[in-house]
């Protein structure tokens, strides 16, 4: 769905929306539905070349000697740019993001070098100290040095001694531009350096959960990306058409792609040129519980406590025999799987978890305000069928359906802590009356609840202080 908010409406169009009520018309997104568009094509066209790399060397005459498709982990980093590299392109030169007065930047403005040089200096020790912690926290947990993290860890040593280097001439660049320079970086780095002068201590807090939420996640998704490329690239035709079940997983594992990748491109991307830059870190601890509980090492689905696959199996098990049905099947896991890339899409370069970098309205938070949540879990319900079990009889069906609520309970807490941090922000507040009013979703339960209002909203605490 395209969001409207983000074309030009015509002057007779803008007449009739002026004299609409404000209720009615939904708030302008952050990010237009372009970018993600973009990035979904560069993808898929890379996906492309890269499964039929053999073919277009045969047909340029290149000789690609015993080599198959381009599957291995490098390949699969390249194709994290050819994801990235067009929402970035779309972003500054299509929707100008750099314009935007949220980045803090006075693109007008060059201070002379030696009025920032102290700032600028100040802040590289901020941030590479910064750094210097992410690593030593790398370093000390052998987690981060087995299985599939091993490769993150690879990547980031080669990656470092660049960022270093890049660091210098880019923050010097920037500070001459910023309207205010002294960030939560800045802060951290005099508190290291001239201790005893003032500090504002919330800005260097907002500074450590930022980069807190970077430094994991980036690992995490760094982690994923190759198995996740490599098994779409590698899988042959005959396999996926093989029957009704292996061409649902293989097109549900394309939109996985989608999802995994766009979210990579954004956890990468923080920064304040592309207004993609971490306003605020959310500031509440449960709201980091309720997240972290769904990702390793503190999962606690996929062999925790609260797995509810336990002597189960999946939709194709139960439907082996009747192509139709699993047909059908395939296609409905298929939509809700699509909502969820999709909800990924709609952020373009700015997705991250515990974050607000931009209120996102178009796509498919034009119709529920946590469109990711509510199609991942009935996803899970459809694709687990969690009230069918191989053994254990009916406690166990009635122990993983009751654990699969749980799962189900934990979504929604992490959709009120993320609410709890986001309606501190007028602008999310405005989305969220909007959406309230005249999304399908919140309306659906509205009426049939008879509430006007959700039974459960979490406030905002006026003591963290305002969204920068």
């Amino acid at each position: 769905m395209t969001d409207m908010s983000d074309t030009p409406i015509p002057a007779s169009a803008n007449a009739l929306q002026e004299q609409a009520p404000a209720s009615r018309r939904r708030p302008r997104s952050a990010v237009s539905a372009g970018v993600g568009i973009v990035g979904l094509i560069g993808l898929l066209g890379y996906l492309l070349i890269a499964r039929h790399a053999p073919d277009i060397a045969a047909f340029l005459g290149v000789d690609w000697g015993d080599r198959g498709p381009m599957s291995g982990p490098n390949s699969a980093i390249v194709s994290v740019l050819a994801c990235g590299v067009p929402m970035v392109l779309w972003s500054l030169f299509v929707d100008k993001v750099h314009r935007n007065p949220s980045t803090g930047i006075d693109w007008n403005q060059r201070r002379p070098w030696r009025d920032t040089l102290d700032i600028s200096l100040t802040k590289l020790a901020g941030l590479w100290a910064t750094w210097l912690l992410l690593a030593g926290f790398y370093a000390t947990m052998r987690y981060y040095w087995e299985g599939s993290y091993a490769f993150s860890m690879d990547l980031l040593e080669r990656v470092v001694p660049w960022l270093l280097l890049v660091s210098v001439p880019y923050t010097l660049w920037l500070d001459r531009r910023m309207v205010e320079p002294r960030d939560g970086c800045y802060q951290f780095g005099r508190w290291m350096i001239a201790p005893g002068q003032p500090v504002d201590g919330r800005a260097i807090a907002h500074h450590f959960r930022a980069w807190a939420v970077k430094g994991f996640f980036t690992a995490f998704m760094l982690s994923i990306v190759p198995g996740n490329f490599a098994a779409l690239v590698t899988v042959g035709w005959s396999d996926v058409l093989a029957n009704p079940y292996m061409t649902g997983i293989w097109a549900i594992n394309i939109l996985y792609l989608v999802d995994v990748h766009i979210a990579t491109v954004g956890y990468i991307l923080t920064m304040k040129p592309l207004d993609s830059h971490i306003r605020t870190a959310n500031p509440y601890f449960m709201g980091w519980v309720a997240a972290l509980v769904c990702y390793p090492p503190f999962i606690l689905m996929n062999g925790g406590p609260l797995d509810y696959q336990v002597n189960g199996a999946d939709w194709g098990y139960w439907l082996q025999g009747h192509d139709t049905l699993m047909a059908l099947w395939a296609a409905l896991l298929f939509a809700l799987v699509a909502v969820y890339a999709w909800a990924t899409m709609a952020f373009g370069i700015r997705f991250s978890n515990l974050t607000h970098r931009g209120v996102i309205t178009h796509g498919p938070y034009a119709f529920t305000r946590h469109p990711a949540y509510v199609s991942k879990n009935l996803s899970w319900w459809v694709g687990s069928l969690p009230f069918l079990v191989t053994a254990g009889g009916p406690i166990e069906a009635v122990r993983n359906t009751v654990l699969l609520g749980l799962v189900s309970g934990v979504y929604y807490w992490r959709a009120k802590t993320e609410e709890k941090h986001l309606l501190a922000d007028p602008a999310y507040q405005a989305y969220w009356n909007w959406a309230q009013a005249n999304a399908l979703v919140p309306r659906l339960f509205a009426k049939l609840t008879g509430r006007a209002r959700p039974l459960i909203r979490l406030e905002p605490d006026p003591r963290v202080g305002p969204v920068a």
